[in-house]
């Protein structure tokens, strides 16, 4: 039978490497959600019931595709999601064709296309993001959606968490 190798302080690099990575792997928890799935931020995709099928959590992202010109994202107040009327109560505009919203806080958000017609038209949702589990409101579009998340990282934890178990490793091992 082959010797199994360990460090000085007695642990096999296998028993190291499962503990790192189990560290690793409960900090790392957000998601990546391209809004409306493979239909993405365009008429027809039902947007509530894409949304209804996730928990939405702080530090979850919101990626919204579409073409330049035909349509925008909006981040709005209550207010101005109910009437779509975005003369007032804008608290974001987004108009790149691949925005990234990240959701920071444990709140209602709402957003909407301003593009005449498309808020009215179903181009609206809103999220209530919850700190680790959340429940989703929407409004009546027209079509369903498929949707695939993706893990997020953001790189400032990821390095962090990286020296982290580097310090605790010299500390275990040193």
């Amino acid at each position: 039978m082959a010797e199994t190798k360990t460090f000085k302080c007695g642990y096999s690099p296998l028993t190291i490497f499962t503990t790192i990575s189990l560290c690793f792997s409960t900090c790392v928890t957000s998601k990546i959600f391209t809004v409306g799935g493979e239909e993405e931020w365009d008429m027809g995709t039902n947007y509530g019931k894409w949304s209804s099928q996730y928990n939405f959590s702080v530090g979850d992202v919101l990626v919204f595709k579409y073409l330049i010109g035909q349509h925008n994202v909006y981040e709005v107040t209550e207010s101005t999601y109910r009437s779509c009327n975005a003369s007032t109560g804008v608290l974001a505009k987004y108009e790149s064709g691949e925005d990234e919203v990240e959701l920071k806080q444990a709140r209602k958000y709402w957003f909407i296309c301003s593009i005449q017609g498309h808020c009215l038209g179903g181009m609206r949702f809103v999220l209530n993001v919850g700190g680790s589990n959340s429940t989703i409101t929407h409004a009546a579009a027209t079509s369903p959606a498929n949707y695939s998340p993706f893990l997020a990282v953001d790189q400032r934890w990821r390095f962090f968490a990286f020296l982290v178990e580097i310090g605790f490793l010299f500390k275990l091992c040193g």
